[in-house]
Formats: C-alpha cells, structure tokens, sequence
C-alpha cells in the first residue's frame, strides 16, 4: 500500500507495507502513558477510522470516556481550530483531564498533572484530529490528502456514522458537536449535516442536541471587520486613529479598496500600535517562537497560531520573559517520543513529524459564512453555546455578536454578569427561536483568550455543566 507522509512541509511518497491485522484494529484501550505516573484514572481508548471516496483518509482519535456517567452523560465530538491543529492541543491545553507539568520540564520528556476542570468529568468527549493531515490523522493515497471545507464535513460526518457503529453503546447518549477558533465554520455545518441524515432516515440515527463554539470563525468579513474597533475599545490605538479608519475604510478593513490612499494611510498608524500585541490574548507577551521564522503578528486571520517552526528547547534560566508559545514546546516533544506514540498505537511510518498545527495542509478555505447555518439550526430547534474569550483579538467577541443578531432571534435574558465563586466570570446573553423555544447563549470569559478554557479552566468548566443542565448561566 502507498502512503504519503508530510516531511518539512512537503509531502514525500514512502513505500510502506502492513499486516491485515494491523489496519483492520479498529481501537485500543490505553492504559498507561508515558509521563504520567501509574494506571490512567479514566478510561483513554485510541484508534483509526478511515473516510473518503475510497475510505484512503485515516483519521486519527482519542476518546475518553466521561469520569461521571458515561452511560447517561452527553457524547460530544471535540474539533480545534486552525485548520489543521490537533485535537491533542484541545485535549492537554483546554478541556482534558490531562495537563502538562510546566513547571517541571527540563526539557526532558514532559510529565503529566490532571486537571480539575476536565469537561470529561460531564461528558464522553472525542478528540478527532481533522482534517487530514492534522495531527496522526493520514491519508493512503496523495489525492486523499486535499480538504476542502465542504469536504471535511462530508469525512467528519462518515467518521461518526462509522464511530457510532463501531460503539453503540454511545448511540443513545445526548450528542454534542464542539470546537473552538477554525472549528466555527466546520461545527454548524456538521450539525446541519447530522440534522439532514436524521431526516432522510440515515442509520445510525445520530441523538444530535446541540453545539459549543468557542471564539468562533462564523464569518470572514464580519470577524475580520471587527478587529479594528476591537482595538480602540480595549485602548490600542486612539480615537483619533480609529476615526480616521473608520470614516477613510468605510468600516471595511479586511479587504480595503487598494486605490483608496487616505485608507491605507490610516490603516498604517493602526498597524503600528499592535504590531507588539499577542492577538491571542492581548494581555499577554508578545514573543518570537524558538526559531529562526519570527511570528507574523499582523496576520488577521482567524487561525490558531502557527508555530511549526517551534525548536524544541526549554526555555532559558529565565532571563527571556515567559510567553504562551513556551507551552506549547511540550506537545512537540512528548508526542513526538517514540514511546509515547508506541502508547497510542500510532500506526508505524504513517507520519515523520507530530506537528500541533500544520500550516502545510492541502486545504481549500471555501466558505467564507456560516451565519446562515447557525439560522437554520436555531429553526431546528437545536440548542447552542457560543462563548468568547472576551481579551481575544484573533476572532474579537463584537464580532461574534455582531452575525449572532444577524439571526433575528428574540432576547429572553438580556445581557448580565454570570458568576463564579462569588465572582463575575463573564457576561451573557440568551436568545429564543419562538418557533421552536431553541435556545442560543452567548457567553463572554472575562479576561480569556482565544481557547477561553486555556486561560479559565474553573470558569469555562462551570458554564458548561450549566449548559448541560439547561440551567442559567
């Protein structure tokens, strides 16, 4: 069989052979991982489905049953952003019961603490790596390797038919579609899929009730145009400025007119004051990555950030500042370790070089708004969680609500403080669709970033057990 593998970058045809038993093991129970001490405490099972025309993709998952009640809790498919960053990421940086020991690392391989607020303590959570090319997911064939959009739906939503089948112990459970930053396209667009499976009679018959989008992508224009007044409302660049961008860009700042001068113009000062921001989460440093290839922080696009060129070095006796990016040097060297890739039964050759965000994937970026699908689904009567990391100037949360009243839903709890410990976690907003009593709840994460749980584990944990439970933020 022929494989394609990723190298630097490129992808390089390798001549590779398998047994039949290797590729037609479907899954594996893990029960112990490198850099954690003992017997896991929950149930980790890992494994390959394969997808496509020709079933030539193999995406790659990690499911962890719920530490509650995994016959009762919510089942709930967990997508990162980018395209192309691993559900790992999502898994030891987010919402995992697992988290590295920063601390500790020496640069040796990292070593594991839990997390208290994993949302595998309220539901049965996989973590898909997609689309292809992300993470261990490969395909067998180079044209396998191409994604669109559209068609990364289509392999997702095979993923779950095949998944279900293979696990119908979980077929009944409540089903939730969730991701965040990139994955704000990808999610209603998977549920509207399941929605039309449903209707038309398609086994398994998929207990869809609902999605949570975290700082999500929903439209291109929308969430690019609002990166500018985001700006100016946190204090980045001055009336003055934003005036002038304001009134020269015709509030268009994502594609400006490139014979209209006196736009540009005021663009620059712009450019100029966030040039040294972390859009990420701009409270926090701003730093090169550990390469060569200095960070593009004037990108405005809605990925997660690029660190593929990350060298893998622990950070120095601490005369350079701590920044975000220093963790994520952890991912690269502990699943890159031969033995830890052996732990989860990675199938041998099938990639050279773990990569949490492949900035090198084949992969058209082909719908540009998902707004009308967020429309159809709240007249489906399915319920939604939208929150935003409200420090975060990659997808900015006046963005977010700018295309949520788009829908012409009805305010049925108006904006409000929610609380945690006895302390504003954030602020809220609840819509109705009449029709159907749906329910959509818009969320800010006081002082997060772009993957909220990262910064307020505590606090993301609690508003989505309220969720859940259909109780009030």
């Amino acid at each position: 069989m022929m494989i394609f593998m990723r190298s630097k970058g490129l992808l390089t045809l390798l001549f590779l052979f398998y047994f039949f038993n290797d590729l037609a093991a479907p899954q594996s129970i893990v029960e112990t991982l490198p850099g954690y001490s003992g017997t896991l405490p929950f149930k980790l099972e890992t494994g390959y489905v394969s997808v496509g025309e020709i079933d030539d993709v193999q995406f790659f998952y990690y499911l962890i049953e719920s530490e509650g009640d995994p016959v009762t809790d919510p089942l709930m498919l967990w997508l990162t952003g980018g395209p192309g960053c691993s559900a790992f990421s999502g898994l030891v940086y987010e919402i995992g019961p697992l988290t590295f020991d920063f601390e500790a690392f020496d640069g040796s391989l990292p070593s594991f603490l839990l997390n208290p607020y994993s949302w595998t303590k309220l539901a049965n959570i996989i973590f898909l790596d997609a689309p292809v090319g992300t993470g261990f997911s490969y395909a067998t064939t180079y044209e396998g390797y191409h994604s669109t959009d559209v068609k990364t739906v289509e392999d997702i939503y095979t993923f779950l038919q095949k998944w279900l089948l293979k696990h119908p112990k979980f077929i009944k459970n409540r089903l939730y579609i969730a991701g965040d930053s990139y994955a704000g396209i990808l999610v209603p667009m998977i549920v509207y899929k399941i929605s039309e499976g449903i209707e038309a009679g398609i086994k398994p018959r998929m207990n869809i009730q609902g999605y949570v989008i975290g700082n999500p992508g929903a439209d291109t224009r929308i969430d690019g145009n609002s990166v500018v007044p985001f700006a100016h409302r946190l204090g980045l660049i001055s009336d003055k400025y934003y005036k002038m961008a304001k009134i020269n860009c015709h509030e268009e700042y994502v594609n400006p007119d490139p014979e209209n001068a006196w736009c540009l113009y005021a663009l620059q000062f712009y450019k100029e004051c966030i040039k040294n921001i972390f859009k990420a989460n701009v409270l926090e440093p701003a730093c090169k990555f550990r390469s060569s290839k200095p960070e593009d922080l004037e990108s405005g696009n809605t990925h997660l950030e690029d660190d593929s060129d990350i060298r893998i070095l622990p950070r120095s006796n601490g005369k350079e500042s701590w920044c975000r990016n220093d963790n994520y040097v952890l991912s690269y060297v502990w699943a890159n370790d031969l033995a830890v890739q052996e732990a989860l039964h990675i199938r041998k050759g099938t990639i050279e070089e773990w990569i949490r965000c492949n900035k090198s994937l084949s992969y058209d970026e082909t719908v540009e708004s998902v707004v009308q699908y967020h429309q159809l689904l709240s007249k489906k009567g399915y319920e939604a969680l939208v929150y935003s990391g409200d420090h975060d100037m990659v997808v900015p949360y006046i963005g977010t609500l700018k295309w949520i009243r788009l829908l012409n839903l009805t305010i049925d709890d108006d904006w409000r403080p929610w609380i945690v410990d006895a302390q504003v976690a954030g602020y809220t907003e609840r819509y109705t669709y009449d029709k159907t009593q749906s329910h959509l709840i818009f969320a800010t994460v006081k002082g997060a970033g772009h993957t909220a749980p990262e910064y307020k584990p505590k606090q993301c944990f609690v508003m989505l057990e309220r969720f859940f439970e259909s109780y009030p933020l």
